[in-house]
């Protein structure tokens, strides 16, 4: 079991007490003063913690670790490394012992790294129940978690209060009468262009039961396509019926659907807070709410995460275990990172203290999401999704059902045949 800073501190001193009266014990009838070893308390950590951090985080990640700095005495020398490279440096550096003690990054990071041995499991133990079950799933892979998590986000069903002030509907189809009985162009706008977007159709997807792979009770996925069979199809053919009613459409991508919202052509977008803070800073009133099932089951979209990891081969793993598990969990610093970043906590205390109704609202919407999957195999699955889905959508498969499972077909060979 890990033992803990204080744990160990307090064996160290004990263990500096009792050297301290093995040698030239006084007689029993001596009387003499506490010795210095006795008296004196165990020594702060000390030594340098390297950070890699890419330059979209790294603003956010100053002001922690220079207050990290100030509580513990632990320097930390804080790398930028460039986003496109961060990745593949860490599995590539950390074999040779030349990569950082902790790398902050995104958590469908984790099987790459857990399967090139680069990263360690981390023991966040009780406080683990303290954080957004998402979250934690996010960064488990194989029934060991590999992260501590500190921001959340996801897409969400949002609303221009000015054209509908209320929304009733409790079922997708509901919302699209509600959004068609509004009068403008387009019901509900979710974008698709000319490749599909599956991400954006994944709430849509997971209310019929079909998720992209299976999950372990813990959370962690499997290998094993969920995608399939009669609820599969049955989303399929919702697909179908979606694009003949021209509630999707494969020529409106993410910018298109941007305009038309802000142009009030649409009462509801499914959309992030990447344009959520766009609209409010358009003086646009807006309310962000979950997506409404389609299919009966929940919607449930999938869940980015941001967290840190510890290098396998930190050369300081007891301090990169003190910020990682000890001081990046904590209530105080979750807040902090929020209020930098503008990204919801993954800690359920400092969520729960969000006052930005916009956040508040995708936080409600992701509260049960499904984190983006983490395992090797999620790479391949995207060619064959979003051109299968936006081939559905227009018309230009006319059997959804038969070109479903030849997706299906297609997305399991690439699981067993990786390198074909």
């Amino acid at each position: 079991m890990r033992r803990s800073i204080p744990a160990l501190a307090a064996a160290l001193g004990l263990a500096l007490t009792m050297s301290a009266c093995s040698s030239d014990s006084p007689s029993d009838n001596e009387t003499t003063e506490p010795t210095a070893a006795a008296t004196t308390e165990a020594p702060a950590l000390t030594g340098t913690l390297t950070m890699w951090v890419d330059e979209t985080r790294i603003d956010v990640m100053k002001p922690i670790v220079e207050e990290f700095t100030t509580e513990t005495g632990v320097k930390v020398d804080l790398v930028q490394k460039a986003s496109g490279d961060i990745r593949t440096d860490f599995v590539a550096q950390v074999p040779t012992g030349q990569g950082p003690d902790v790398i902050i990054g995104a958590h469908d990071w984790t099987g790459e790294f857990v399967n090139n041995g680069v990263v360690a499991p981390v023991q966040l133990g009780d406080k683990a129940a303290g954080f957004a079950t998402s979250a934690i799933q996010a960064f488990t892979f194989d029934g060991n978690l590999y992260g501590t998590p500190y921001a959340i986000e996801n897409i969400a069903l949002v609303r221009n209060n000015a054209l509908v002030p209320e929304t009733k509907a409790t079922t997708f189809d509901e919302l699209i009468a509600e959004g068609k009985a509004a009068g403008t162009k387009y019901p509900v706008l979710i974008q698709q262009g000319d490749a599909g977007d599956a991400y954006h159709l994944y709430p849509l997807q997971t209310s019929f039961g079909a998720p992209i792979f299976t999950q372990e009770a813990d959370g962690s996925y499997t290998n094993q396509l969920g995608l399939g069979g009669t609820n599969g199809e049955n989303f399929a053919k919702y697909l179908q019926k979606l694009g003949q009613d021209k509630v999707l459409d494969p020529a409106i991508g993410g910018d298109q659907a941007k305009e038309a919202f802000e142009n009030g052509e649409s009462p509801y977008i499914v959309t992030g807070p990447w344009y959520t803070t766009e609209f409010t800073s358009k003086g646009m009133d807006i309310t962000v709410l979950p997506v409404p099932s389609a299919g009966g089951s929940e919607a449930q979209p999938f869940v980015g995460v941001q967290g840190a990891f510890i290098s396998a081969k930190s050369a300081n793993p007891v301090l990169a275990n003190e910020f990682v598990v000890n001081f990046l969990s904590t209530e105080k610093v979750q807040t902090e990172l929020y209020q930098a970043g503008g990204r919801l906590p993954a800690l359920t205390a400092s969520a729960e203290l969000v006052d930005d109704p916009v956040l508040a609202g995708f936080n409600a919407a992701g509260a049960t999401g499904a984190p983006m999957p983490s395992i090797p195999e999620m790479g391949a699955m995207w060619q064959f999704w979003g051109t299968t889905e936006v081939q559905i959508i227009s018309g230009q498969a006319a059997d959804p059902v038969a070109a479903w499972n030849t997706m299906v077909a297609n997305m399991q060979d690439a699981i067993d045949n990786p390198s074909s």
